[in-house]
């Protein structure tokens, strides 16, 4: 099993005198997958990539996640106020690490934000089933049978699974390390904790608040725009057409997206 501590590792792009910005992988435990949006963010912005936390004997939680977040703050940025830019599960991070240390924060940027209530995730389960073809099915169907490993499967699993959330890739993505055990453990927090205390949390968070959407995207931006939005009345929302779950790298709408989320970023951090 890879040590833990290993994936606490932090990515680092651009400036050193740049207003910083901390960008949050998906997942969860996908560490990488957020490299390209960390580089594309790196001029003019000092930008840190942590890789989150590797599963071990310790189950992993929401809480551990945050804490961790905390250190890497900070043990690299101690005086700044940063941006965080989370990406899917990185997003729903963002928003517990706000939550539990509002004075921290100085942004917060999501893009295609994950689900946090039933109907949305019913909207998301439904949409996925719908464009899911008989041949993918089939494809998923045979991974299992064919590949033991269970972190091997799911890397192979999401590039199958592409064209579901993506709408027209214009860059390809670097290879993502995937731990399955993290993701179940993590994710079925988050949904225990969903029960009795996210989104209610949310409101506790004072600064501005950016979520970027595609149209895309089988999460529904509308309903989790929707229901965070009770909580955090300073939320904005840009929806961006012909684009999947992830806009840094869709053609239609990558330019779009960078400049916005540049420009909202260089407002917000001064």
């Amino acid at each position: 099993m890879r040590d833990a501590a290993r994936s606490l590792s932090v990515r680092r792009y651009g400036p050193n005198g740049g207003a910083p910005v901390v960008v949050l992988h998906g997942g969860p435990g996908a560490p990488g997958g957020a490299r390209l949006l960390a580089e594309a963010l790196a001029d003019p912005f000092r930008v840190l990539e942590p890789w989150q936390r590797w599963s071990s004997y310790v189950p992993l939680t929401v809480a551990q996640h945050v804490a961790d977040l905390a250190f890497v703050i900070e043990a690299e940025i101690p005086a700044s106020r940063p941006a965080l830019v989370g990406e899917s599960w990185g997003a729903m991070l963002a928003l517990a690490f706000a939550a539990a240390h509002p004075d921290r924060v100085a942004a917060l940027a999501l893009v295609g934000c994950g689900t946090f209530d039933r109907s949305a995730r019913a909207r998301l389960e439904a949409t996925l089933e719908e464009r899911t073809t008989k041949e993918l099915a089939q494809a998923l169907a045979e991974l299992a049978a064919r590949v033991p490993d269970e972190n091997e499967r799911a890397r192979r699993a999401h590039a199958l699974s592409d064209r579901l959330y993506t709408y027209e890739r214009a860059v390809a993505s670097p290879q993502t390390e995937f731990d399955r055990k993290g993701h179940l453990e993590s994710w079925n927090d988050m949904l225990r904790l969903q029960d009795t205390v996210y989104p209610a949390a949310f409101a506790r968070i004072p600064c501005p608040v950016l979520m970027l959407h595609g149209s895309y995207d089988p999460h529904p931006g509308d309903l989790i725009r929707d229901g965070l939005a009770k909580h955090l009345p300073q939320l904005e929302y840009v929806e961006l057409d012909r684009c999947g779950h992830a806009p840094w790298i869709e053609r239609h709408a990558r330019d779009r997206f960078l400049s916005l989320l540049r420009a909202w970023l260089a407002r917000n951090l001064g």
